[in-house]
């Protein structure tokens, strides 16, 4: 797959995120927070098990799976639950805009964890271009932000904890060739952990609760859940994860144009400039260093 092609799969990812977001809002009015995440990625892990199943049969028989590539899976699971949980809890007490704007921090984090971790610098581009959509991110934002809040604070930890989650991804997907059974054992992770969380804090689940949230746990779950973030695994198995954040961040935009289209909100010209401005760093990265190849 050409590396264009993966950033276009990024690209999609984010605009299913962007309208996602405020499904993750909105369900809160039927379920807890743990709850939630624990019925999404249940429904995610039934929707991809089948097709993990269907990659394993084709898969080359003389190229097993061993533990240690699933205790790899499961690491990637532990910080994606960690991300999804600090980011749904801290909804509860932020407001949609700023959990947006902090949750894109993961943007400026992820070249920064690659370097700490496996030592992993990025093309030179990749820094300006982080900036620059955090930048454009800030401005969507309203280029305020209020007081910061204790779940302004988790959504901050949530960042950081989703960049540790792109930078293994990218470490481990490519060596392990199997990018449906990594996505169904990173989200049935997701899931056990969100269920001993749910027993462990108490937090109560009813059946006409679910039913309530029905419409949002099946987009987020099978299509924000099982169909974008498997699109993200297969497409960082082609880019860098430094610049696969920048296109992933792409979901802050597209959720301000759903905004418009579905709830008929307003984009401020600031706003507008902030959309220019991440459209701007995912070109940088896309064409420079093809440009210094030549």
């Amino acid at each position: 797959m050409r590396r264009s092609t993966a950033n276009a799969l990024l690209l999609i990812a984010g605009a299913i995120w962007g309208m996602g977001f405020v499904a993750q809002s909105t369900a809160m009015e039927h379920l807890g927070p743990l709850v939630f995440v624990a019925a999404r990625f249940a429904i995610a892990s039934l929707v991809l098990l089948p097709f993990a199943v269907y990659e394993a049969r084709r898969s080359n028989q003389s190229d097993p799976v061993t533990w240690g590539v699933l205790g790899r899976f499961v690491l990637i699971g532990t910080a994606m639950f960690a991300g999804m949980a600090l980011q749904q809890v801290g909804l509860l007490t932020t407001t949609v805009s700023n959990s947006g704007f902090l949750t894109g921090l993961y943007v400026v984090f992820t070249p920064l964890v690659a370097v700490m971790l496996f030592r992993d610098f990025p093309h030179p581009v990749v820094w300006p271009g982080a900036a620059l959509a955090f930048v454009g991110i800030f401005m969507l934002s309203g280029g305020d932000l209020a007081q910061l809040t204790f779940g302004d604070l988790l959504t901050i930890g949530s960042a950081f904890c989703w960049a540790v989650q792109a930078v293994l991804i990218g470490r481990f997907v490519l060596s392990s060739g199997r990018p449906l059974l990594l996505a169904a054992v990173q989200f049935t992770t997701v899931c056990v952990f969100a269920c001993i969380a749910v027993v462990i804090l108490g937090e109560t689940l009813s059946i006409s609760a679910l039913i309530g949230a029905a419409p949002e746990l099946l987009y987020t779950g099978i299509v924000a859940g099982a169909l974008a973030f498997t699109l993200q695994i297969v497409g960082q198995r082609y880019t860098s994860a430094s610049q696969a954040v920048i296109f992933l961040s792409s979901e802050a935009p597209f959720a301000a144009l759903f905004g418009v289209l579905l709830l008929g909100e307003r984009l401020s010209s600031l706003a507008v400039t902030g959309c220019i401005a991440i459209l701007a760093a995912m070109l940088l990265v896309e064409l420079v260093p093809g440009w210094r190849k030549h």
